[in-house]
């Protein structure tokens, strides 16, 4: 049967696109305005993460921390340690009360008998019986020692204390060689000098591999691979698991009382009382905390919760703790997201849930992905924006500052004038006698066919006939003069004012090919901008506002230009520095009236040499606007008092409206 499909508009809340690196570059453009930096900007999104174009929300580092925080103190606010002796004592004292059951019945059953000498043994046996009882030590390694040496009446109570001490040693060999308790269950005499063998044939690996030589690894995974169901690749991952185990083990050790703790030892002493057994553990344990320091043996945990925790919950939880400080840990260092992708998924998914182990996975990605699509590259373990990703950056800040604007201020930027010009429309227009023949040969050919039908050959007539439409437009050249003094990120101006900067380059090369546009950055001193140097570009940390080598640099730039000229300067302040006669920098606050005038005639200059200065003023104080009247005076320019919210706006509007003057009057459009 063939598939079927439906359409409907898309309103929105329809989900289902991945994550991809547009997105990613997108919730970075801002950053990288501010700073050029990749580095910083991939680490500050890892930070605080960002939304995809579901709508749905990755969380950063910080929120995955705070929610491990809580996992942790969930954990420690669960259980308390002194439940692992309490059910290991419940069970006993279970044992015994059964014992003494079977004794009384035994002596009841003698009693009844008739036979007096029988009876007379039965209470001797009992009162012997009940007495070893009654005497068991209160410490549980003294009472499962007593009890191993006990002669049970019940058989049933004599299984019952077999199976828990063989469920204890399990549990206690457990810790040791991770998930073997598939192979530890029901161990006969055989299997326990097979397990020793085992830890043999580990510590032996690990001297040759301290003695650089060849460990044999496969050799013993042949051997013994059953004891290990997650088949660890390599020694070094087998090794790795087993330090993870035995470091919760001393944990869940170093978590306890003092009385606690000295108990769990002679349990354990007692339940390992094989003696080459104990020394291949220890042996075992002591490669490991070499090989393994950062496993954190000496750490504990202060456990405030109130239900008892057996055995096993208990190193579930150690092993748990260790897991989440390991993870912490990882998070904490990491400064790319690739270093990210060295968490465990699966256990941040079991440890912290689907969200967070999610948002891990695509935070690893992030690299990759902006790599992959060509917007970033790695130079020397540094990641820097290719060129796709620098014309990404203009483009993204040329679409959000659009994007605040109304369709009665920029709108489409259409022409009433149309005829032969550079600048193609991409609209047509049915042919007229007297227009330039500029065939669209697609929509001339599919208005014949709709014409005459389908077949060949197509004939055409002259009401076929499309033509492009193409704008009348005046080249222009520009100069932005972007301020960059140290009054300008104390007044949180930076950032829309290279916002702009970006998108105003985006706006020329992509729409006005033919226009040229230059940058100066100045501060100081005035500096050339490549297009390639802007998004790197920073504010300048030294004191000073000069103008005038900024305008001195446009002017000889412009020099070199055609068309129409003019210069775009963005400020937040009056001109405070100046080029001095033998070519060194002079700075004073409040200005004075030499750098006033330096800059007036360099005004001057532009002026003569048919550059308008258009100006946009940040920070409108008596000073600055003084200064800019006199300017817009002497230049017959426009000045604009704007805010950092609104620069954009004005900025972009006035280009736009300035190149339909143009295109409309053949020329320099009018102040």
């Amino acid at each position: 049967m063939a598939a079927r499909f439906t359409y409907s508009r898309w309103d929105g809340t329809q989900k289902g696109f991945e994550l991809d690196a547009e997105t990613v570059f997108d919730a970075m453009t801002d950053d990288l305005l501010y700073h050029g930096d990749v580095n910083s900007a991939l680490r500050r999104m890892m930070q605080e993460g960002f939304r995809d174009r579901n709508g749905e929300r990755l969380q950063g580092m910080r929120e995955i921390m705070d929610r491990l925080r809580k996992e942790r103190q969930e954990r420690l606010d669960r259980g308390d340690l002194g439940g692992v002796f309490q059910k290991i004592a419940d069970a006993l004292d279970d044992i015994v009360d059964e014992e003494r059951h079977a004794v009384e019945n035994a002596k009841a059953a003698a009693e009844a008998s008739g036979d007096e000498r029988r009876a007379e043994t039965a209470r001797q046996t009992a009162d012997d019986r009940n007495f070893r009882l009654d005497m068991l030590p209160d410490d549980l390694a003294g009472k499962v020692r007593e009890l191993q040496a006990y002669d049970f009446e019940s058989a049933e109570a004599k299984q019952r204390f077999e199976e828990l001490m063989d469920k204890l040693r399990q549990q206690l060999m457990q810790q040791a060689v991770d998930q073997m308790s598939g192979a530890m269950q029901n161990m006969t005499p055989e299997d326990m000098q097979r397990m020793k063998d085992m830890l043999a044939g580990l510590n032996e690996m690990l001297e040759k591999q301290q003695r650089g030589d060849d460990p044999g690894f496969e050799q013993f995974m042949e051997d013994f691979g059953d004891f290990f169901p997650e088949n660890p690749e390599t020694l070094e991952e087998l090794l790795e698991m087993m330090a993870q185990r035995m470091a919760a083990m001393q944990a869940m050790m170093n978590s306890m009382t003092p009385e606690q703790r000295a108990q769990m030892q002679q349990l354990s002493e007692q339940l390992m009382e094989d003696m080459d057994l104990r020394w291949q553990m220890d042996q075992l344990g002591q490669n490991l905390r070499g090989m393994f320091p950062q496993m954190s043996w000496n750490r504990s945990y202060d456990m405030q919760g109130q239900d008892p925790m057996g055995f096993g919950q208990a190193m579930q939880t150690m092993s748990e703790l260790g897991e989440l400080d390991q993870l912490e840990n990882l998070l904490r260092n990491a400064t790319t997201p690739g270093a990210l992708a060295e968490a465990d998924m699966d256990r941040v998914r079991d440890l912290m849930g689907d969200d967070a182990a999610k948002s891990l996975e695509r935070m690893a990605e992030l690299a990759k992905m902006l790599e992959d699509a060509g917007l970033i590259q790695n130079k020397e373990g540094r990641l820097e924006l290719t060129p796709k990703g620098l014309r990404k950056i203009g483009s993204n800040a040329l679409r959000d500052l659009y994007s605040k604007l109304t369709k009665d201020k920029a709108g489409q930027h259409q022409m009433d004038r149309f005829g032969q010009g550079h600048e193609r429309t991409y609209e047509t227009k049915q042919y007229e006698y007297g227009d330039p023949f500029n065939l669209d040969l697609q929509r001339t050919l599919r208005n014949a066919i709709r014409r005459g039908g389908s077949g060949t050959p197509v004939r055409l007539s002259p009401e076929d006939f499309e033509i492009e439409r193409t704008e009348h437009v005046t080249r222009s050249s520009t100069v932005l003069m972007l301020d960059l003094s140290m009054s300008m990120p104390m007044r949180d101006n930076f950032l829309p004012a290279k916002k702009v900067a970006m998108a105003l380059h985006s706006l020329i090369t992509s729409q006005f090919p033919r226009d040229f546009m230059g940058l100066v950055g100045f501060g100081e001193v005035a500096r050339v901008i490549t297009p390639e140097q802007l998004p790197e570009v920073s504010w300048d940390f030294a004191y000073g506002t000069n103008m005038q080598h900024a305008m001195m640099l446009s002017r000889q730039m412009l020099a070199r230009q055609s068309g129409t000229k003019q210069i775009i300067m963005i400020t937040d302040g009056e001109p405070t520095a100046h080029i001095t006669a033998d070519g060194h920098p002079y700075f004073n606050y409040p200005p004075t009236q030499e750098t006033i005038e330096a800059t007036l005639r360099e005004v001057v200059r532009c002026t003569k040499d048919n550059i308008r200065i258009n100006t946009f003023m940040l920070d409108a104080d008596r000073s600055l606007k003084s200064f800019i009247e006199k300017l817009t005076a002497i230049n017959r320019g426009r000045a604009f008092f704007t805010t950092p919210e609104t620069l954009g706006d004005y900025v972009l509007v006035d280009f736009i409206e300035n190149k339909k003057k143009m295109a409309r009057g053949g020329g320099r459009a009018a102040g």
